[in-house]
């Protein structure tokens, strides 16, 4: 193929099987994370498998292993065929593959350990922040490096996106990340008290709002109008889309910090500047669910495409329930409670798992020269069993969020608390075993992608029910 022989593809191969490895291993370590909530005795007396040192694993395992290797699998496809111009970099774009696992594979090994900094999706220690730090910086220079050499004079909406993406992440990193080393394993923020936390959730949210968010909108800007075989249905939107985003973005961190000793004035900004995002957000989902005006009917026979727009229907859910739970008084019934759990799975597993497995699942016949995927059956069952798990795992923490919320501000009429925390607990336990099955769901999902996928990279002759694919540029 000529495209073979133009472009890097061997990168792409390497990060796109890697997402769905990492993305086994993740949602594995999350469905433990359910299991021991829903039975507290599981792992008992075993140190490395406690809750407490799981679950950070857990989260940088689905945001940085499985997320973080879509997005450079995606993004190196991406910025090459569109560019139309060879990856840039010579020796940093392997670098980039085998230093990113050594990072995900040290991770995995201290944060069972127990060597952990304590900061959300930052628990890493310094010796491994410096390492993300040369990787990052390599990423950039390859990014950039052929978006510099490119032969379109336009440079697409999707680049501009995992362009923010990366140059933000690289900001975020720094600035958090900052600390004094009291030993190899150990080292102390080099922020005080309150600043600490506004720091914390200023890369927090922004982790989410650029990593988890701009990133696979550039997934989105890429694969949807491909596998819908039509243009973006505003390109003018896409740019405002843009622009709106990440100028407001940053400053929500502060939603997170509601009635604590973070000032009352930051706290507002942060609300305010919530609120406001709703508007570029949903710009942005209805472009990308616009984009299948005169295409509709693929749905029906695409499963590719059910992936790509179910996803943006769960990213429009939620960043309108974001915003919503950043008001102060909704705060008040949902902060510290499952609610907040089913918040970010709706946007983890509808949104950022979805986009990346439809995009996956668009990769994968063209990185290997086939007519579609082994199995377009398949593909099918894996979408209904991911929509159904997510479903049941969102329906099930909302409903317990919102009892949590209500029974522990309910008062007698003397004052006094209605229920103990213990009651809340107790009450609980039938949405854990729910949320456990839909974990369960969602991961075997993933066995069936890497089945097909297996068959699909090994299947030499005609792939059997091919996907019909949209021409290349």
């Amino acid at each position: 193929m000529e495209s073979q022989a133009t472009y890097n593809y061997k990168i792409v191969r390497q990060f796109a099987f890697m997402t769905v490895i990492w993305g086994i291993v993740g949602m594995l370590v999350g469905v433990i994370v359910a299991a021991q909530l829903a039975f507290p005795t599981l792992t008992d007396g075993i140190s490395f498998l406690s809750y407490g040192r799981l679950r950070p694993l857990h989260t940088n395992a689905v945001i940085f292993a499985f997320g973080g290797s879509a997005l450079f699998a995606t993004s190196y496809y991406v910025v090459q065929r569109t560019c139309q111009t060879r990856l840039w970099g010579g020796p940093l774009v392997p670098l980039t593959f085998w230093g990113w696992n050594l990072v995900i594979v040290l991770a995995a090994i201290t944060l069972p350990l127990g060597i952990t900094s304590s900061k959300e999706y930052a628990e890493l220690e310094w010796p491994i922040d410096l390492l993300i730090t040369v990787i990052w910086v390599s990423y950039a220079l390859v990014f950039f490096g052929t978006i510099v050499k490119r032969k379109t004079p336009h440079i697409y909406v999707a680049n501009w996106f995992y362009g923010a993406f990366i140059l933000v992440v690289a900001l975020l990193h720094l600035v958090n990340s900052a600390a004094i080393p009291v030993t190899l394993t150990k080292s102390y923020s080099l922020y005080p008290g309150a600043i600490d936390a506004m720091i914390q959730w200023w890369y927090g949210h922004n982790a989410v709002g650029f990593f988890l968010t701009a990133g696979f909108l550039g997934i989105m800007y890429y694969f949807v109008p491909k596998q819908a075989g039509r243009p973006v249905f505003s390109y003018r939107l896409s740019v405002v889309h843009f622009w709106a985003l990440v100028s407001t973005y940053m400053w929500a961190g502060p939603h997170h910090l509601h009635y604590t000793a973070l000032p009352n004035w930051t706290q507002s900004v942060g609300m305010v500047f919530s609120l406001i995002l709703l508007a570029p957000s949903w710009g942005g989902m209805i472009n990308g669910i616009m984009t299948l005006s005169g295409a509709w009917h693929k749905l029906r026979t695409d499963p590719v495409l059910k992936f790509l727009i179910v996803s943006l229907s769960f990213y429009g859910m939620s960043t309108f329930e974001g915003p919503m739970m950043s008001i102060k008084t909704v705060n008040a019934l949902s902060h510290y409670t499952d609610w907040t759990v089913g918040h970010v799975h709706s946007g983890a597993l509808g949104w950022v798992a979805m986009v990346s497995i439809g995009a996956l699942y668009s990769l994968f016949p063209k990185l290997y020269g086939r007519e579609g995927m082994f199995s377009k059956g398949l593909v099918e069952l894996h979408f209904w069993i991911a929509t159904i798990g997510t479903v049941l795992y969102i329906a099930a923490m909302w409903i317990a969020g919102v009892m949590q919320g209500l029974m522990w501000r309910a008062v007698n009429a003397d004052g006094t608390l209605t229920y103990s925390f213990i009651e809340s607990v107790e009450r609980t336990y039938p949405f854990y075993y729910i949320r456990l099955l839909g974990g369960i769901l969602f991961l075997s999902g993933m066995f069936i992608m890497i089945y097909n996928v297996v068959r699909t990279i090994s299947n030499k002759g005609e792939a059997d029910e091919a996907i019909p694919q949209v021409a290349a540029h």
